[in-house]
Formats: C-alpha cells, structure tokens, sequence
C-alpha cells in the first residue's frame, strides 16, 4: 500500500475531512482498528511502529517502521498525516508535543503524560471530585514507613508503565508491602486499599475540539489474572444509579483534562451502591470492541471524528452483546507454552448464531497476549448469553457468571 498518498496540504484546517490522511503512533490492534475505521470512511492512513510486523502497520497505506521517539520517523509522519493520535499510553509524551508544533494531535500530550502515571492520575480524579479508594504514595522509604495501617491489605501497583495487571502485587502485612515495593525496584508507587467489589465496569465517551461529550452505555466488565475477560452491555447490566454515577465522573474527568479524543474510565462498584475510580485510558478500549457490530457508530469511528474535527452523533446500541477476549493460551490448549500452536475450533465457533469474530493480525500466539475477540449480539439478552456461553464451551473459556 506503500506510495499513495492522500495528504492534504492544509496544516491544521478542521475539519479534515475523508481524502486526507490520518496518523497513529502505535501499531497494535487499537491502532489497526482505527485504520480500518479511517479507511472505510474515506481516508488514507500512516502508523508509526517500530515492529516491522504491527498490526496497524500492515494494513496501513504507510508504515514508518522507527522508534516512537525517532525525530525522523516523527518528521516523516507529519508530513504524511493531517492529523495525529496514539493508540497506546505509554508512547513517548514528548513525541506527542514534537508532533503537536505542526498538526493538530489529540489526545494531547499533557493527557497522555497524567494517563502515565498513577500518582498524577490519582490526583487528577481527587481535583475532579471523583473518589478513589484510599491509598498512599510511595516513593521514599520515610513514605513507605508512614503508610496507614488502614490501607492493609492493599495493592501495590507502579505508578508507571502498569497495564493488564502488570507491576501489581498484593500485600497482607507490612512485612510483604516492604518486600513488594523492593521487589519492584523501589520505584515510586501506590498503595491501594482493597475493597470488596460488587462489580467492575468501564464509561468509554468521545469529547470533541468544541467540549462536546457523547458515551457510550456502562460496560460490565469481569477481569481474569489482570486482564479483561469478558465484557456484557445491556439495560440489565447495572443499576441505572450506578451507570449514572459512571457516566457523570467520566465526563467530569474528560472535562477537567480538556480532553479531546475517546476516553475510557474504569470503575469499582461496592457493595453500598457507591463507585471509586479505578484508572483511565486516553484510547479506544478493550471494554468497547462490541460497539462495532452492537451500536451504530463505534468507539473506533468516534476516534476518528475526534480527530478529524467532524460532527459528534451520540451512538446508540441496537442490540444486547456480550465481548469475550481471546488471549494466546486458546493456541495451546494442553496448557503448554512451548508446545506447538493449534488453531481453535473457529469452524464451530463460527455456527454459533451472534457471533462476530476478530483476529488482530499478530503473527505468534503467547499465552497472555491478546490476539482477538468474539462479539456476541442477538435480538435478546437471553439469546446472546446463551450463545456467548456456548461459545466459551467451544473455546476452553470458563461458563459466563
């Protein structure tokens, strides 16, 4: 796909409309999805990734296969791409602001850079006025030696680079917590208290240039090990007061950062009816691939509009669905890593009614690694279930709850 080109000529024009090019750094599944959003809509595409094999880049009219922080590749972008977004938060925020002197990007960086850090983010939230669970920084030993009592038994989790339920220990005493924060390098972290969990659920919204919000409804999310496992959007998910209360913190937040782009928030629902906020994702989001064949604008499209500087419409979900993640460990299915991969039971899976299968594009399946997902949609939340259930069977995965 590599030598065309649509780019416009008109540095900073919005909106950017279908003919021009839009550029992503990042080459995951995220971004690919955003690739073929743009591209059915008109437009041409660009992915920086330093994997010459990125999902995104592959179906990309350009690949500039460099470092996210290469000055170059960053150059060559902007002079492919009328416009920039990111499909991951842990690109470099200074590249992000590089890229800013010359076309419009979004999330902007100052975004990105507060998503990075759980300390920043935390105290984000507090000036939102959107509770947390009680927790404590830690970054010195004198800090480590202050903690609350109260905060045990608690999570230690890093205050960067943590995602999927990486750079996170649990700890019981002080002894562990002492133990937990050298394992991890002594490098600054959070101390959250452990709460018991009614549920988990996310708000996935779209803000534009102009601070208009759309959303789409609470999803219910069920994680395993870390990592998201599955996820069920229908009116019966969730308290209404609950999905309010989500809904309202989500725009909260979005508004305070000046946010422009799609926005995912994560929520913990307790016991009394109350919610805490877990973290945010300057991104498009796992708990949000069904809006693809569930709603009738998806998150994907929305990043696209917010980008562009189009017209927001608030998506509207047509039809219950239930998302099953796919990880590598499905490849082998005696449970061993090193054995040789074997393909699922597609076929099958595929005769079952509702289901919309989606493979990222990754060569190699690792256990842990996400290589895709199955939507389940139907015209009735006992139907949808019922076949989500089925599939799971064919797949290995445990019964739905």
């Amino acid at each position: 796909m590599s030598g065309v080109t649509g780019h416009s000529g008109h540095a900073g024009d919005l909106p950017i409309l279908p003919g021009a090019t839009l550029g992503v750094l990042g080459g995951g599944q995220l971004g690919r999805m955003f690739a073929h959003a743009a591209q059915r809509m008109g437009y041409f595409t660009a992915v920086l990734d330093p994997d010459a094999d990125s999902p995104a880049g592959r179906v990309s009219h350009h690949h500039i296969h460099t470092d996210y922080a290469d000055v170059d590749g960053l150059a060559r972008l902007a002079g492919l791409a009328d416009a920039v977004t990111t499909e991951f938060e842990n690109v470099p925020a200074p590249s992000l602001e590089h890229l800013a002197v010359a076309r419009p990007v979004s999330p902007a960086a100052s975004a990105i850079a507060i998503a990075q850090d759980r300390i920043t983010e935390k105290a984000h939230f507090t000036r939102c006025g959107v509770p947390c669970a009680p927790y404590a920084v830690i970054e010195t030993a004198e800090q480590l030696a202050a903690v609350d009592d109260q905060l045990l038994p608690g999570i230690l989790k890093t205050a960067r680079l943590g995602y999927d339920g990486k750079g996170q220990q649990r700890v019981k005493t002080r002894a562990e917590l002492v133990e937990a924060w050298q394992a991890a390098g002594c490098v600054p972290c959070v101390l959250e208290k452990m709460l018991a969990l009614e549920f988990e659920c996310s708000v996935i919204l779209a803000r534009g240039r102009d601070g208009q919000i759309v959303h789409f409804p609470p999803q219910r999310n069920l994680h395993r090990d870390g990592i998201l496992a599955v996820t069920e959007v229908h009116p019966q998910n969730m308290p209404k007061t609950v999905a309010q209360g989500a809904v309202n913190s989500a725009k909260s937040i979005a508004s305070g950062l000046d946010y422009v782009g799609v926005l995912c928030v994560e929520f913990f629902a307790l016991a009394d009816g109350s919610l805490v906020v877990n973290e945010m994702a300057p991104r498009p989001h796992n708990s949000g691939h069904y809006t693809m064949e569930a709603c009738d604008v998806s998150q994907f499209e929305l990043q696209v509009r917010t980008l562009a500087g189009l017209p927001l419409t608030a998506p509207r979900q047509h039809s219950p669905a239930v998302m099953l993640n796919l990880l590598g460990d499905l490849w082998f299915p005696d449970g061993a890593a090193d054995g040789k991969p074997v393909s699922p039971r597609w076929s099958e899976v595929l005769a079952v009614p509702g289901v919309h299968l989606h493979l990222y594009g990754k060569l190699a399946p690792r256990r842990g690694r996400k290589m895709g997902h199955l939507t389940l949609t139907g015209a009735t939340l006992e139907s949808v279930r019922a076949n989500a259930s089925q599939a799971a069977l064919l797949l290995g995965l445990p019964a739905l709850a």
